[in-house]
């Protein structure tokens, strides 16, 4: 958003708020919102080559908008890469990018601890069109090595995941995808590109849930594909103008205003949620914390290595019980007890959100399903938020200290 061609070199923090579409003609500081589906055009000749591709111009909303395309460049420069692709939201990422590069016959290889319903369009939505995926363990490099065929395509993977925060090494499953000759694919939403680039570790593409930390105040839906502009303009633009999943211009705007404040967010919010992590490792009540910024994390070591130092603003920990219908109720119980934080199925708002993902964001999977993920019905996710971190404890204490014995 200049009139003077940025020099290189920019931190995160710069391109957050001035990597966008030149300024219109009146001069706005403040990237504008472009509410319009339809582009005039000088005159026939003009429209054909711009609908042709021949020269750049706007005509049609589905294919291209200015807003869409600010936010497009500027998480694109953010996450260190060539290019950038919205979509309506995360899942309608994840759905175009499988479309671009899959076909009957090829093979996935993704983390069995992926969200839910990355679970199902994997397992469930695209087997019907004969393509076949391999769960495999979030962790074990050994698993995703041995789970290559000749006709594996993709690997993808969370890092963290959704909700057990499990950490995969991004390098490792980058030198097997290419060592094949197949892409990995890193859905980034929980660290965002404020706290992780894969492409730093040799991921291919990198998903995004603008829903979340993106936008940061449970807005809007958004998603995007990040990645090089091969498979960004020439496979993952058709597939966009084709089957439609585009983001609006008004989501892409409050996205766009979002990025701008998403560093001192992240920095914020994973502040919070490591003293809240290290709070109910002592709770009696609960009887295993996950969050990559703990020494007991099992993969803490490279978690910070990956992740700038930090955890991420999503704890997710189990009650006792002793049993798994006494572990719901438990889990119910401190849920039910809060005041403050909002029960909800969101994360990356700056209000703390809790929620129990067995009964709510992997509730639609088999339980074979989720127990192959490790979501047993004790497991509380709480993505935290800026709330005061001595309310926050307060809210969940209100639970915690009044468990059954």
């Amino acid at each position: 958003m200049t009139d003077r061609t940025l020099p290189e070199g920019l931190h995160r923090d710069t391109l957050a708020v001035r990597v966008a579409l030149e300024r219109s003609q009146h001069g706005e500081n403040s990237e504008a919102l472009y509410l319009t589906s339809g582009f005039v055009q000088a005159d026939a000749e003009t429209s054909a080559r711009r609908f042709a591709g021949t020269e750049e111009g706007f005509t049609y909303s589905r294919t291209s908008n200015p807003t869409v395309a600010s936010f497009e460049q500027r998480l694109a420069a953010m996450e260190g890469t060539e290019a950038a692709i919205a979509a309506s939201s995360g899942m309608g990422a994840i759905l175009m990018m499988c479309m671009g590069l899959l076909k009957a016959g090829d093979h996935v290889i993704c983390s069995r601890s992926v969200f839910g319903s990355t679970l199902n369009l994997f397992a469930k939505e695209f087997a019907k069109f004969g393509v076949e995926t391999s769960f495999v363990s979030q962790t074990d490099v050994a698993e995703w090595r041995a789970a290559l065929r000749p006709t594996t395509k993709l690997l993808f993977a969370e890092t963290p995941t959704n909700p057990l925060t499990e950490v995969c090494d991004i390098r490792a499953l980058a030198d097997l995808a290419h060592g094949v000759g197949a892409l990995l694919a890193v859905d980034n939403c929980f660290c965002s590109p404020a706290l992780q680039r894969p492409v730093e570790f040799g991921a291919d593409l990198v998903i995004h849930s603008g829903t979340k930390y993106l936008d940061g105040q449970g807005r809007v839906m958004a998603g995007a594909i990040c990645g090089p502009s091969r498979l960004i303009v020439d496979v993952f633009g058709p597939v966009v103008r084709t089957a439609g999943m585009v983001l609006s211009p008004f989501n892409a705007w409050v996205v766009l205003k979002g990025l701008e404040t998403l560093n001192i967010r992240m920095q914020a919010q994973s502040a919070n949620a490591l003293a809240v992590a290290r709070w109910l490792e002592a709770q009696p009540g609960v009887a295993r914390v996950h969050y990559p910024g703990l020494p007991s994390h099992p993969q803490h070591e490279l978690a910070m290595r990956q992740q700038s130092g930090l955890g991420g603003a999503v704890v997710s920990f189990d009650v006792c019980g002793a049993d798994p219908e006494q572990a719901k109720a438990n889990a119910f119980h401190v849920i039910d007890s809060t005041r403050v934080v909002s029960i909800a199925t969101n994360l990356g708002d700056t209000k703390t959100i809790i929620t129990h993902p067995g009964s709510t964001s992997h509730g639609r999977l088999t339980e074979a399903q989720r127990q192959a993920a490790g979501i047993g019905q004790s497991l509380i996710r709480l993505a935290v938020g800026l709330d005061h971190i001595d309310d926050i404890q307060a809210d969940l204490l209100r639970g915690l200290s009044t468990l059954p014995t």
